[in-house]
């Protein structure tokens, strides 16, 4: 095993596979969060936006997943005082948020399990179309990794970190239209919802799947926004956060 594999899977087997091992009750919420929603909008839609909301349940446990690194990096690092031996080891911040970011995926699998396959079961897509959709949602969980990295660096408590993943995560992925239509909101309140990266990979993917009628020159401009917050929240996340104390 190499030395970059065996950083990486001892940040999976600390975050993951003991946690998974010996308090598997805790994955239930990983399985009910996004899962809820999507029995919820099948009941109120009468199941015509089926398709809409599991897409929203991928794009809800991705982004929840990078959040959820803020509060367990955070966990690690203020009780644990783990990120203070990796500091004075070789490995990087970058290995280091990699192997934990893994490890979120890996945490999220059942959840994901599901979803993967409901959509292959209720989402009519090519292979290129779900490659597509596929590629927009890595780039959401990586803007949220990088997210959740940058507050967890600077956070002095696990309540402050689980108050800020909660609140993130509940205005990016519940509230904002991800599982069904924009064109659902009221148009006063349309502009609110552009606020949240979100609502930009969510009408991609809506409109890749053939959910929702978007135009070409809209669909340019959503693709541009996702990876212009891609990329300012990774500068983010390994530029601004503070790795070493002061």
């Amino acid at each position: 095993m190499s030395k970059l594999t065996s950083q990486l899977f001892a940040s999976i087997l600390v975050n993951a596979i003991y946690e998974m091992k010996n308090y598997p009750v805790i994955l239930v919420n990983t399985l009910i969060s996004p899962l809820s929603f999507l029995v919820l909008i099948f009941f109120v839609s009468r199941g015509e936006l089926l398709g809409v909301a599991i897409l929203g349940g991928l794009i809800m446990t991705m982004f929840q997943s990078g959040m959820s690194l803020q509060a367990d990096l955070s966990h690690l690092k203020n009780d644990f005082k783990i990120q203070e031996m990796v500091v004075a080891s070789p490995t990087g911040p970058g290995v280091y948020v990699a192997g934990m970011a893994i490890s979120e995926l890996i945490y999220s699998l059942p959840a994901l399990t599901i979803l993967v396959v409901l959509f292959a079961l209720f989402v009519p897509v090519t292979a290129l179309q779900a490659f597509a959709i596929a590629v927009i949602i890595l780039l959401m969980f990586l803007t949220s990794v990088s997210l959740g990295f940058a507050l967890a660096t600077i956070s002095s408590d696990i309540v402050q970190s689980f108050g800020f993943s909660r609140l993130i995560t509940t205005l990016f992925s519940a509230l904002a239209p991800v599982y069904y239509p924009l064109t659902l909101i009221p148009e006063p309140y349309q502009v609110l919802a552009y606020l949240s990266p979100t609502t930009y990979t969510a009408r991609l993917a809506q409109a890749l799947a053939g959910f929702a009628i978007v135009p070409i020159e809209t669909m340019i401009l959503d693709a541009a926004v996702v990876l212009a917050l891609s990329a300012i929240f990774l500068y983010i996340g390994v530029r601004k956060a503070r790795w070493r104390e002061k």
